[in-house]
């Protein structure tokens, strides 16, 4: 059976700990440029998955984000972020990691092989439901064992690993192959290859608010506007795009409560709440297509 890539060493770093401080660094930042390199090769297998989980989150369904170690970590993360940027709801969100969500420094690495009560974790799974499922070798027995349960109960498989042919990635429905070369540390898969998760975990998630109407000309729409920071970029989407000073959009925002599309509604034309609400329910929560229609 052929070396797994994130476990080859990579040549360039023979007599690494003999070298100038300098181009070692330059060589772990050619590292991450070059991991970062292969993500657009996955672009298609992003795109499907992220219209699945769009569907999912407009069918009432849940995503599982599901993943052991680092690649826990980035899963953990995205999935953590969802609710603040785009205001998913927590109730259809779940993260399973590996030995848990780590409390404090140590993150111990011999619960990845652990797939005691994983099933019992995915017992609420549904045909609803999307995993999105991370693994830097493709081979993790908590992943695989967690994306052996969803195809089993009919839910969606989003596997992303970084060695092609790998088992998350033949039991995946979409399968995100990030085929990052050899990692400068060998074996380091929190450094390349999982930066490249990183970036396709953004990608999957934000592509999924442009599906579910929550981007709008590269603003959060949907933001769910919870500290001093958020209130002010929430004020200046609302000014920007209906046109209107920022007095005038923080008192839409206030009558809105809080709703950015609301109030955006309300301060472009004049739409009282409710009617403004009514409009975006016939849009599917879309912003566009209800503005146009009060043009």
């Amino acid at each position: 059976m052929p070396a797994k890539t994130t476990e080859l060493l990579n040549e360039g770093a023979a007599g690494l700990d003999r070298r100038p401080p300098a181009e070692i660094a330059s060589l772990l930042a050619a590292g991450q440029i070059s991991a970062a390199a292969t993500v657009p090769h996955a672009i298609h297998a992003i795109c499907a998955g992220a219209e699945t989980m769009a569907r999912t989150i407009a069918a009432g369904g849940c995503l599982h984000y599901a993943a052991a170690g680092s690649s826990g970590l980035m899963a953990a993360a995205d999935a953590q972020e969802l609710g603040g940027t785009f205001s998913i709801p927590a109730a259809q969100l779940r993260i399973h990691m590996a030995g848990g969500l780590p409390s404090g420094v140590e993150m111990p690495g011999g619960t990845e092989d652990d797939t005691n009560g994983l099933e019992a974790a995915l017992s609420e799974l549904t045909e609803k439901d999307s995993v999105i499922a991370v693994s830097a070798s493709g081979s993790t027995a908590y992943t695989v064992t967690a994306a052996q349960i969803a195809r089993s109960k009919g839910a969606t498989v989003i596997g992303i690993a970084n060695n092609a042919g790998s088992e998350l990635l033949n039991l995946a429905d979409h399968a995100v192959l990030l085929e990052t070369p050899p990692e400068v540390l060998s074996g380091s898969t929190r450094m390349g290859a999982g930066t490249a998760q990183k970036i396709a975990l953004n990608m999957l998630s934000t592509l999924m608010a442009v599906h579910l109407g929550h981007v709008h000309d590269g603003m959060m729409v949907n933001v769910h506007a919870d500290n001093m920071k958020l209130r002010a970029r929430a004020c200046g989407i609302v000014a920007r795009i209906a046109r209107v000073p920022e007095a005038a959009a923080q008192q839409a925002l206030d009558a809105a409560d809080g709703d950015v599309k609301t109030a955006v509604l309300m301060a472009a034309s004049g739409l009282a709440r409710e009617a403004a609400r009514e409009r975006l329910t016939q849009t599917q929560g879309h912003l566009r297509p209800a503005l146009e229609r009060t043009a």
